[in-house]
């Protein structure tokens, strides 16, 4: 499967070495705000067989 850099993937490796590069309190929370993100995606994404186990 090719990957293009607009897939959201590249967004979140792009922010992640943004993160990296600063001083660590900082990277901290952005690490914090990334995290709170995710798991409202993943919250609030349909519900089938992925969330009992199966694929």
């Amino acid at each position: 499967m090719e990957h293009t850099r607009d897939e959201p993937e590249d967004a979140l490796w792009s922010r992640l070495r943004l993160i990296e590069g600063q001083p660590l309190d900082t990277r901290a929370d952005a690490y914090g705000a990334v995290h709170d993100e995710l798991v409202k995606r993943l919250e609030s994404a349909p519900r089938g067989d992925a969330a009992t186990g199966t694929r």
